[in-house]
């Protein structure tokens, strides 16, 4: 994401790039939808699998079947292909599930969370509704974006969120951020020309970028997305802005494992006073930095404790997509929306 700002922040835009990944390998791993063996566009919903992350698919199906009809107490439903992110059994039950992990949302009202606006000199907080079991956020007026920020703070923890976002949205979740839910530490989900998803920016804490490739998307003549194409990344545009990823997964693997049309499920582990951030999407492991060891111009460690402290708020993005930032027509498309489900906390 670009933020209006000074310059070395992400909204000031130079002119050169760094090479992080060559052009042929990444023609060699464009995807298409169809050839995807793992994930299909509305055909995976994780069936079953709020505590997944560690059995292969076919093997957590069969254990859950098994143990629901063994014991006929799991609550966990069956998901199947739905006509789409509201249907009935597409849903999971938005509580405590015995392993560490906790619900930081109910399904049914927005309880513990708090509307903020991005700039306080343009007040708007978001469309910020519940429905079937979702948040669904989007942009309350054209142009204006807003946060969604949870009332406690966290240092230690994982974090599980699923998100099913439109195309054409700049978007992410923060996990250690400040009241205004503005300032820290975010995993990315910038599902629009140009965006990375599952690494990491630092809003106002550095304003690194933390992003190996990026995904603009190839439309269909209904003008539903069909497949993503990697690139390298022209955010950051600002060489001495990005720092390189610890590890990041193969973007061959990581475009079999993304579901996209239809529901991600995140796993985020945020630990150590300045972060170690890592994130699973669907169970891959796709990119983890350990912001302790950065080094960069603008990365001054004692200011970002001061700034956001040993723990942090989590926060959920609607981007601004005003007509002065260069990328206005991509950030926001009239109408669309980001969902999110499910969301559990585990303390470490």
């Amino acid at each position: 994401m670009v933020r209006r700002g000074p310059a070395g922040s992400k909204d000031c835009f130079l002119e050169q790039q760094p090479p992080i990944i060559g052009v042929t390998e990444l023609e060699a791993a464009e995807i298409k939808c169809d050839s995807m063996p793992a994930i299909q566009p509305h055909s995976a919903r994780f069936k079953g699998d709020s505590m997944d992350h560690v059995l292969p698919e076919h093997d957590r199906r069969h254990f859950l079947k098994g143990a629901a009809a063994l014991a006929g107490v799991l609550t966990i439903p069956h998901f199947a292909a739905s006509d789409g992110p509201g249907a009935a059994e597409d849903k999971m039950p938005a509580t405590g599930r015995g392993d560490g992990f906790r619900s930081l949302f109910d399904g049914v009202s927005l309880k513990g969370w708090t509307k903020k606006p991005r700039d306080l000199q343009r007040p708007s907080l978001g469309r910020w509704t519940v429905q079937d079991g979702m948040i669904v956020g989007g942009q309350e007026k054209p142009g204006f974006g807003a946060y969604l920020v949870s009332d406690e703070t966290f240092s230690d923890f994982e974090l599980e969120i699923e998100a099913y976002p439109d195309w054409r949205v700049d978007t992410g979740m923060y996990v250690r951020t400040t009241a205004q839910g503005n300032v820290g530490f975010q995993t990315l989900l910038d599902y629009r020309p140009h965006g990375g998803i599952g690494s990491y920016f630092g809003n106002w804490v550095g304003n690194f970028h933390a992003v190996d490739y990026c995904f603009t998307g190839e439309i269909g003549p209904d003008g539903r997305l069909v497949r993503l194409i990697p690139e390298k990344p022209s955010e950051p545009v600002d060489a001495t802005n990005h720092v390189p990823l610890d590890y990041s997964a193969p973007v061959k693997e990581f475009l079999r494992h993304w579901n996209l049309n239809g529901w991600n499920r995140f796993r985020i582990r945020s630990v150590g006073a300045l972060p170690h951030l890592t994130t699973w999407i669907n169970g891959l492991k796709v990119a983890e930095l350990d912001t302790a060891k950065m080094k960069m111009y603008s990365w001054d460690p004692d200011k970002v404790l001061a700034q956001v402290g040993r723990a942090g708020h989590i926060s959920l993005e609607i981007h601004d997509n005003l007509p002065s930032d260069p990328l206005a027509s991509e950030r926001w498309a009239p109408g669309a929306v980001c969902r999110w489900r499910n969301i559990y906390i585990k303390p470490l």
